[in-house]
This record gives structure tokens, C-alpha cells and sequence, in this order.
């Protein structure tokens, strides 16, 4: 069995891996890391050699931690990083290039029919009838988009929110309300196979869908980093939100992940106060006094085209993995429209947490 893992910020840990009676054999951990003494590579190994094989990633990780040599030195390299790669390696993960990514990049939507469009191309995905997907979001109207279990009321200001002719709608994940203007906004979804993050935990599987992106805002001379749970930020403050939803496959089988992230290419932060009801414990949490400080545009940080950025990112994604141009179907699109008139564009959806 083989198992691939880039550690967050760090470097590929690969894992080759056999099992017999239940527990680990024939280990072989390798990959593009750095380790001193050379010895720490063979305790490494000697650790999981023999370690029952429903050991979690905690306890795998603690094994290795126990048997390293004093004084080892790990660079882009973490005891928890192999014992994802081994985890990964019996849930038989696959990798990003195991597949054929489609590029979805058409002209603006509406906020409604851009939530719509998540669900029905995840469940696309899920059932096999398309290939993981890239989809770059074109936005047709202004909008605040609330997470899937926020109260609509102790999120969105009204009257602030049709003073400024902003939409709101719900969208199928969780995690905090999002703030959108067609000009100031970049956002894109990944729709991609459960198998693509076997073996990760809820939050390691962030930090691994968002790897992509941050090499990407790194060639536009961006030091960006993951931050648990779901921001993507800087020395100089946020510029990304992630969320994710799990959507189960036909019949209960194997399903897929929704992955989107929201940046913040500029923002009017003024209109953002009037139309956000940001709490004082949200503000405390990140650790500043105004809402205002929280977000900073990445026009500010790469001082590039909005249109730059994204041709950027798409082409940092497409050098890694591949990426093939596609469009949404006639069918899906039907679907999502459907969607956006039973679900979507209903107070019953929009206003089911009041």
C-alpha cells in the first residue's frame, strides 16, 4: 500500500506499507524531506514496524516521537506528517494527479445559483459523472453568503443589507458569514473525491486542499500560511475563508468533498460593517480590535489585476496537477436552477436558523 502526504508548509512524505495479522509490516517512509542523524530515518521505520495497523494517526505519531534519536533534526518534515501518510496509505487515498481536473470558469451568476451549483457539481462528482472539479466563481450581484448553521438574524444587519442592495443567501457548509462584491471578490470550489482526502482528519484535509493555493499566492510574492480551521492568512492580516460540506455517493457509497474559499481581492470595509453584524467575541478571537483590520485585500499584498490573480492561480494549478477547460452541462445547469427555485432563493432555506 502506498501513501502520499505534503506536510503544511513543509515537504512530501511518502509511505510504502504492507500489512500481516492485523499489524504494520515491511515499512518504508521516504520522501523530499530533511532529517538528521540519517539514523532517525531507520527509527522512524522501526517505530511503525509491527504497530497495530488500526492505530490512529495520534498514536502512529507518538510511537515515532518516542523512538527518534536525541537530537534529530526535522525540516519540512513532522512525526504527525508520516502518520497521516501511513493512514492514508491503508485507507488506499488516492492523489491529486490520480485524476483528470476540469477547469469550470464561465461569466457571472447569481449569488443563489452559484450555491446551487456547488451542490449539484459535488454530487456530480459523488456519483461519477464528472471528474474533479476547479470551478472559478463569476459574481453576478453583490452578495453576504451565511453559513449553513449561522442565525440569519445575528449575522446580517437588514437594513443595511437593502440599503446596499445586498443578497444574502445560505450555503450548504458551515463556517462564518462571507462578504462578496463582483470586483473586490475572488472565490473558487474544489468538487473532488472522498478518496482524495482518505486517511486526513476534518481539519488536516483544509490544510491539505488549500496547499495549492498557497504555492500559488507564493509565486505572487505572498508568504501565506493555513490557519486552523478554515482562514488562509498573512503577516499582514486574512485574505481567504474555507469551508467544506461531505456529500455521500449514490446508495450510501463512496462520496465527494466541497471545498470553497472566498478571497479578498479589496473590500469596502465600510459597507462590510453595515451590512455584517460582527460580534465583539469574533473580533477578540482573532485577536484585533477592528473589523476592518481583520481582511487584507490581496490587491494591497500582489498590486496585480483581480483577472491576474486568478489567471495565476489557475495556471500554478494546472502546472501541478493538470487542468483541462470544461463547462457546466445543460442538465446541471437545469438541476442547479431547480435548485435555486425549491431551496435556495426560499425565506424557508435562507431563514431555516432565524
Amino acid at each position: 500500500m502506498h501513501g502520499e502526504y505534503k506536510v503544511p508548509g513543509g515537504k512530501l512524505v511518502v509511505v510504502d506499507v504492507e500489512t500481516d495479522g492485523g499489524v504494520l509490516r515491511d515499512v518504508r517512509v521516504a520522501g523530499d524531506f530533511f532529517l538528521e542523524p540519517d539514523e532517525a530515518l531507520d527509527a522512524v521505520n522501526g517505530a511503525l514496524e509491527g504497530a497495530p495497523a488500526a492505530t490512529d494517526a495520534a498514536g502512529l505519531a507518538a510511537r515515532i516521537e518516542a523512538a527518534l534519536p536525541a537530537g534529530t533534526v526535522m525540516f519540512g518534515l513532522t512525526a504527525e506528517g508520516v502518520a497521516i501518510a501511513v493512514r492514508r496509505a491503508l485507507a488506499h487515498a488516492t492523489d491529486w494527479t490520480d485524476y483528470d481536473w476540469q477547469l469550470v470558469h464561465e461569466g457571472p451568476q447569481s449569488p443563489a445559483l452559484h450555491m446551487a451549483l456547488d451542490e449539484v457539481l459535488t454530487a456530480e462528482v459523488a456519483a461519477g459523472r464528472r471528474p474533479p472539479t476547479l470551478r472559478v466563481w463569476e459574481w453576478g450581484a453583490p452578495a453576504v453568503i451565511i453559513g449553513s448553521f449561522q442565525s440569519l438574524r445575528n449575522e446580517v444587519d437588514p437594513d443595511g443589507a437593502a440599503r446596499h442592495g445586498i443578497e444574502v443567501v445560505r450555503r450548504i457548509s458551515g463556517g462564518g458569514a462571507m462578504f462578496v462584491e463582483p470586483g473586490n471578490t475572488i472565490t473558487y470550489s474544489l468538487s473532488v473525491p472522498e478518496s482524495l482526502v482518505h486517511g486526513l482528519s476534518f481539519q488536516d484535509s483544509y490544510a491539505y486542499l488549500d496547499d495549492w493555493v498557497l504555492t500559488a499566492l507564493g509565486d505572487m510574492g505572498i508568504r501565506a500560511w493555513y490557519q486552523p480551521l478554515n482562514d488562509i492568512a498573512t503577516d499582514q492580516g486574512k485574505i481567504a475563508g474555507a469551508a467544506q460540506k461531505r456529500v455521500v455517493g449514490p446508495g450510501g457509497g463512496p462520496g465527494a468533498v466541497l471545498h470553497h474559499v472566498t478571497m479578498s481581492y479589496d473590500i469596502d470595509a465600510d459597507k462590510m460593517t453595515e451590512v455584517l453584524r460582527i460580534g465583539r467575541e469574533k473580533l477578540s478571537d482573532k485577536g484585533t480590535k477592528s473589523a476592518k483590520k481583520r481582511v487584507d485585500p490581496l490587491r494591497r499584498q500582489t498590486g496585480l489585476p483581480r483577472e491576474t490573480v486568478i489567471d495565476r492561480m489557475i495556471d500554478s494549478f494546472r502546472a501541478r496537477y493538470g487542468l483541462t477547460p470544461g463547462k457546466i452541462s445543460d442538465e446541471e445547469l437545469a438541476r442547479a436552477r431547480d435548485l435555486v427555485r425549491t431551496k435556495f432563493a426560499t425565506e424557508e432555506w435562507t431563514a431555516r436558523v432565524p
